[in-house]
């Protein structure tokens, strides 16, 4: 079927247009896929010796088109066997995908066993903490006030931070993704005039940051050891680690709920969080 015609093109058909849609839409992934990594340069090599392969076939050069189609053999060879690690990060990237979700059964991120950990053994130790999970709401004007770290999440490295007499302990640690971003940075406090006297500053200050984002908190104390959340302006107190989980499964979206709740994300409906 000849959806249209013009001078260059003898009749461009529907799965023409398809077939360029996809290669376009496979290429755009996988720029994204390989951007900042050591196979951007030489995935750069390889369309560039494609590019004098077309060149040289169009001018009738048939010896110089047969070094460069040996060398992108040699080229491609040497591409899988160097970034091994890169491919395979790739492959679990698109196995990841929302596109592809339905036929794989979504596995729990790294990071929340760490959260959990982390919240452990601050928790075992005595030691309050504050995490902010920055979701869709950025929160860089609040990063500021911190110190970057930009590291992976890891029990270790939180642990640390709030251990007094550390500089950054007595602030809220900001993370995005797997990665802790800030610490030792400000948060505002709640403006609810309603909340309970027996609340410290680190639960006003985690109330405060999700009264005016979407951010998600979980508040370590150290005077009750308990553990909280705080979500869209309201407190979850006296959770267990197992709730702590189930909470973090939720936020970072491999648990049924939150499979099931993308469509009200979307829509920008949030589901309501009960203060216990």
């Amino acid at each position: 079927m000849t959806i249209f015609e013009l001078g260059f093109l003898d009749g461009t058909h529907l799965k023409d247009l398809l077939d360029i849609l996809l290669v376009a839409f496979l290429f755009y992934r996988l720029y994204l896929v390989i951007r900042g990594t050591r196979a951007t340069e030489m995935f750069v090599g390889l369309g560039i010796l494609w590019a004098f392969s077309q060149v040289a076939t169009s001018l009738g050069l048939l010896l110089l088109n047969k070094i460069i189609v040996s060398l992108q053999t040699v080229w491609l060879i040497a591409f899988i066997i160097l970034f091994q690690p890169e491919l395979r990060g790739a492959l679990s990237y698109i196995g990841k995908t929302r596109y592809f979700r339905f036929f794989v059964k979504p596995q729990q991120p790294v990071v929340i066993d760490e959260l959990v950990r982390a919240v452990n053994r601050l928790n075992r130790a005595g030691l309050g903490a504050i995490l902010v999970i920055e979701r869709s709401t950025g929160l860089k004007n609040h990063m500021d006030t911190g110190k970057v770290i930009n590291a992976n999440v890891s029990a270790e490295l939180l642990e640390t931070i709030f251990t007094p007499p550390t500089p950054l302990h007595d602030g809220a640690v900001i993370i995005h993704g797997e990665r802790i971003r800030a610490a030792g940075c400000i948060l505002p406090l709640s403006r609810n005039e309603n909340l309970a006297y027996t609340l410290g500053t680190r639960h006003r200050a985690a109330l405060g940051i999700t009264e005016e984002s979407d951010a998600f908190v979980i508040v370590v104390s150290e005077e009750s050891r308990q553990i909280s959340v705080a979500e869209e302006g309201r407190l979850k107190r006296r959770l267990s680690l197992d709730d702590l989980r189930t909470e973090l499964s939720r936020v970072y979206g491999t648990s049924e709920d939150a499979l099931a709740l993308d469509d009200v994300k979307t829509s920008g409906t949030r589901p309501a969080v009960r203060e216990e």
